[in-house]
């Protein structure tokens, strides 16, 4: 078992890395979310439905990336993958 914190600065820090890592899983989590429903949305051919899940997912991951939640190339691949999946099962998008 790992030894706790003794001092008060580490206590501090260990207080503060669980405060992160609470917003780090709630915004992944919302991420996920947000990509699931854009794909099960464009699988059931509701374009509407689809592009808007789609556009809320890209701004969380541009969020994410923006902190120090996603690394940058991370959002990128993400959002990259996410497009790439929309647009094969709705067949192209067009504006």
């Amino acid at each position: 078992m790992a030894k706790s914190a003794r001092t008060p600065s580490a206590m501090k820090r260990h207080r503060q890395s669980l405060k992160r890592r609470a917003r780090n899983r709630s915004k992944k989590s919302a991420i996920k979310t947000f990509t699931k429903k854009a794909i099960l949305s464009a699988e059931a051919g509701e374009k509407a439905e689809a592009l808007k899940y789609l556009r809320v997912a890209e701004s969380l991951i541009d969020k994410a990336a923006k902190g120090s939640t996603l690394h940058w190339r991370t959002a990128a691949r993400k959002k990259s993958r996410l497009m790439k999946r929309i647009h094969k099962l709705l067949g192209g998008l067009s504006a």
